[in-house]
């Protein structure tokens, strides 16, 4: 149960040992504290005083567990967790206040048609003449590198900020020397909250490469971002793609199925794993001796070649 937990809130041992904590003594705090407001008043029905009871802990125990958390160092998570229920017993009358572009016809490159467009989105940078790119990576970040690489002297891209959804990744200490901002994600606000959108909108993203970036994207974010989230994907879609199939996983499919050739594949993201419209397919055979980290590497090469060309074109296209 404890690993379950551990995975849905995306916290560790200790975090949940404390988050715990503050639960039972929020609980026994709102039972005491219920039935002494309650004692202030004159209920002789027992069907109203148990009326009044479930209220005042309904009332009281957000209050309490909240209150609790700050000496337990958890209240970020309960926060978070508060603002959850409030939603499902409220429902979200937010909206979202990512600024979305109108389309622009790009060329496609592959069998798939009415694909997502975009143009250059008003933003502060405008001025420079700079469109600013987020990455959002999970790993040692060798995309990423070669993202930032190619676009270090470019006049029209800057890759603005490194978004990040496990502590200790490569790619973190790339966006340190490299002097780029980073954001380490947490699992609930960005499924169940608002998916850091104003944290994007704040440093004027106007478009989101992933590069490695293992979390599905929420719809509230591919709302936001409309036609402007792209992503690679290690093989030939719409084969060996969908959810689960990432990294060797994919190599190793493609290798049992004995398939002659696989490659790499640009596409625009939706609500659905490995779904949006594919921009740009590159390929590479596949040979008899392969194994999946052979298969692997020449797949890597494709990537490092064609990710930052076609970013690049999808960038300055008019």
């Amino acid at each position: 149960m404890f690993d379950r937990l551990k995975k849905k809130w995306n916290v560790n041992g200790l975090q949940l040992t404390m988050i715990l904590c503050t639960f039972a003594i929020g609980g026994s705090v709102t039972g005491y504290t219920a039935r002494k407001l309650l004692g202030l008043f004159s209920v002789e029905q027992r069907w109203l005083w148990i009326l009044i009871y479930i209220l005042l802990l309904t009332i009281v125990w957000p209050i309490a567990v909240y209150l609790i958390s700050f000496p337990f160092g958890q209240s970020p998570f309960f926060t978070r967790y508060l603002k959850k229920i409030g939603k499902r017993f409220f429902g979200s009358h937010k909206s979202s206040t990512a600024k979305t572009a109108a389309p622009l016809e790009i060329n496609q490159t592959s069998k798939r048609e009415n694909a997502p467009v975009f143009k250059k989105a008003e933003t502060a940078e405008k001025a420079e003449n700079h469109r600013l790119i987020a990455i959002f990576a999970s790993g040692t970040g060798s995309n990423t590198q070669k993202i930032i690489d190619f676009f270090r002297n470019s006049k029209t891209v800057k890759i603005a900020l490194i978004v990040c959804n496990k502590p200790g990744a490569g790619v973190l200490n790339i966006a340190k020397n490299e002097n780029i901002p980073s954001l380490l994600i947490e699992k609930d606000r960005f499924f169940d909250g608002d998916a850091y959108i104003n944290e994007l909108n704040r440093h004027n993203i106007s478009f989101i490469v992933l590069a490695g970036f293992l979390w599905k994207i929420p719809p509230n974010l591919i709302m936001a971002f409309k036609g402007k989230i792209i992503n690679i994907h290690p093989a030939l879609l719409p084969a060996y793609g969908g959810k689960g199939m990432y990294g060797t996983k994919v190599h190793e499919a493609v290798i049992a199925a004995k398939e002659k050739e696989s490659g790499i594949s640009i596409h625009y993201v939706d609500e659905i794993y490995d779904h949006g419209a594919t921009i740009f397919q590159a390929t590479c055979p596949v040979l008899e001796t392969d194994t999946a980290d052979s298969l692997a590497e020449r797949i890597h090469q494709l990537e490092h070649q064609y990710y930052p060309k076609v970013i690049d074109e999808l960038m300055n296209r008019k």
